[in-house]
């Protein structure tokens, strides 16, 4: 039996735990944080608990005085114990406001940790390069709340499923502009001539952790990287082409479309600034 946390409390998994009237099912009206444990420690803590609250606060929600970065990390713990997991575990922690219609009063703050154990293999750069391609059926709107990892997924969903269906390993999605925003569960880099470019928080992708470590890092060490534009020609003319998530780490892109990519530069970058994480 595999075990979540609901608001502090440990359930088994298989019980249902949610109302009916729950404002994140209903409307939307959560977000979530997907969160990579291993050896029992949480990578990349602060930059996910940053987020977290800096996202809650942006969404206008009341945060009680227990709901605390160290009383959330030592529950995230002792869970992936519990579940036997603490080496090596994916984490979701999603984060609602209550239940009820839109102008009811019961807005408190609700949460459910769960976890699963992660595959070694995801400790080390993929060997065969992902195929990728663009979903174009949804446009991503660019407004405060894009960056925000939101629990109205519906577009990363349906480009997820059009992956799948059409044997792609992941999807690019546009935004209302028709550039890149994202792709269905990770950041996009490109590696040119110029240097390193990731779309601007400002084209609607979503905030990213691994994203920003990777900025931070690359500027640290002069490289030259610029969060920017990026349309699809773009993607079509890079030299190299990668995508990162907090459970991935970096991700070597091997095709869009008709371009190919070699993965030089994606596999120093991962060993200066990932690889660092598993040993």
């Amino acid at each position: 039996m595999s075990f979540l946390n609901l608001n502090g409390k440990i359930v088994a998994d298989d019980k249902p735990v949610l109302m009916a009237s729950n404002r994140s099912y209903r409307y939307g009206d959560g977000l979530f944080e997907t969160m990579k444990v291993k050896n029992a420690k949480i990578e990349l803590s602060a930059l996910h608990f940053q987020r977290l609250f800096s996202s809650l606060k942006l969404l206008n929600y009341t945060i009680p005085s227990l709901f605390s970065m160290e009383k959330l990390e030592n529950e995230i713990i002792s869970l992936c114990q519990k579940n036997g997991c603490d080496r090596s575990a994916r984490v979701r922690l999603s984060v609602f406001r209550g239940n009820g219609g839109i102008y009811d009063e019961n807005k408190s703050l609700q949460y459910i940790i769960e976890c699963w154990p992660l595959s070694k293999t995801l400790d080390q750069l993929n060997e065969n390069g992902l195929v990728i391609d663009i979903y174009s059926e949804a446009r991503k709107s660019v407004d405060k709340f894009s960056t925000i990892k939101s629990a109205n997924f519906l577009p990363y969903s349906i480009a997820a499923m059009y992956a799948k269906e059409n044997q792609l390993n992941d999807c690019l999605v546009l935004n209302t502009n028709g550039n890149i925003a994202d792709s269905t569960i990770a950041n996009l880099f490109l590696v040119t001539s110029e240097g390193i470019k990731t779309p601007g928080l400002s084209e609607g992708c979503i905030n990213g952790v691994m994203r920003r470590y990777l900025v931070e890092k690359c500027i640290e060490a002069g490289l030259a990287i610029s969060e920017s534009v990026i349309s699809i020609e773009d993607v079509e003319n890079a030299e190299e082409v990668f995508l990162t998530n907090a459970i991935y780490g970096i991700r070597w892109v091997k095709q869009f479309r008709n371009s190919n990519f070699r993965n030089e530069k994606t596999i120093e970058i991962y060993n200066k600034f990932v690889r660092t994480f598993h040993t």
